[in-house]
């Protein structure tokens, strides 16, 4: 996805025009955003994924690669834009997003197979619902034949989405929103968002991590739940943040770390990713995230 955001001083009412005071465009996308944190902090990310043949299409792939990131499985496809993301940023720092899939509805679950050989090699596979829900489901049944595990971020949120099939996923990482709706219930206190994670879990769901924003992030496990609390900071862009978490949440979980240390430190590293504007250009190499946790 090609970010393009717009830095204002208050969302625009319906028919109201407003003049805002920035603009930047960046790559993005949350398969994207979430490959480039991993890769930032020093993990070996394959992407796969799907561009136009637009004026972004090579900018995106020469940007993953800039990064680090494997694009053997980032093709183009003919006669298809390239996805785009329109977002608006106010002056709280909440953010109002557009999504336009172009080419990303082209990534098939035939494509999985094609890539199993690379796929098998992989340590953790890492899903989100910018691409066909078809592709998702073939993607983790892929992950429990071969003994991947698999995390899916439910984001963009779908009420379509097959519980039964994010249930086979070892870590299901939605937000408050997005956890509102998959399981149906209300989720403006920290109590309710409790209730509303805890009502997934007899679906047979493994590990569920709901991420809080500034509230820090629950988990819910089969033996324990726990909270971590987010550092305060001072935010100037929130959009991508997630992503953040759950790249690092990856990066650190595939190296080793049990599931704790794993969130503990994607919770300080989303909280870092909030202090600069975009999304990818804003996300901590190992070397500055290293520098932040002593800071901490």
């Amino acid at each position: 996805m090609v970010d393009l955001i717009a830095y204002i001083d208050q969302m625009p009412k319906a028919g109201e025009t407003l003049e805002a005071d920035d603009f930047a465009m960046g790559c993005g996308g949350k398969g994207a955003n979430q490959a480039v944190a991993a890769a930032k902090l020093g993990a070996e990310v394959l992407m796969m994924s799907r561009v136009g043949d637009d004026g972004f299409a090579d900018n995106t792939i020469t940007n993953l690669q800039t990064y680090g990131v494997d694009t053997r499985h980032v093709t183009k496809v003919a006669n298809v834009s390239s996805g785009v993301a329109p977002i608006m940023v106010d002056r709280q720092s909440q953010n109002r997003i557009l999504i336009i899939p172009g080419a990303n509805k082209h990534l098939l679950p035939v494509d999985i197979d094609a890539a199993a050989d690379d796929l098998r090699a992989c340590r953790l596979i890492v899903l989100q619902l910018e691409i066909p829900l078809p592709t998702v489901y073939r993607a983790i049944e892929f992950g429990n034949q071969e003994g991947i595990p698999v995390l899916l971020n439910p984001a963009p949120a779908s009420p379509d989405l097959d519980l039964a099939y994010a249930a086979r996923c070892d870590f299901f990482v939605p937000n408050e929103t997005e956890l509102e709706i998959l399981s149906g219930m209300p989720v403006a206190t920290e109590a309710a968002i409790v209730a509303a994670a805890q009502s997934l879990m007899p679906r047979g769901f493994k590990h569920l991590i709901v991420t809080m924003g500034d509230s820090g992030t629950l988990y819910i496990g089969p033996d324990s739940s726990f909270r971590v609390p987010a550092p305060t900071v001072d935010a100037v862009d929130t959009t991508g943040a997630g992503d953040a978490f759950v790249g690092c949440f990856a990066a650190h979980y595939a190296a080793g770390s049990d599931i704790r240390e794993s969130i503990e430190n994607a919770v300080q590293y989303a909280s870092h990713s909030v202090t600069g504007r975009c999304t990818q250009t804003a996300y901590a190499t190992r070397e500055a995230f290293d520098e932040w946790l002593a800071r901490a």
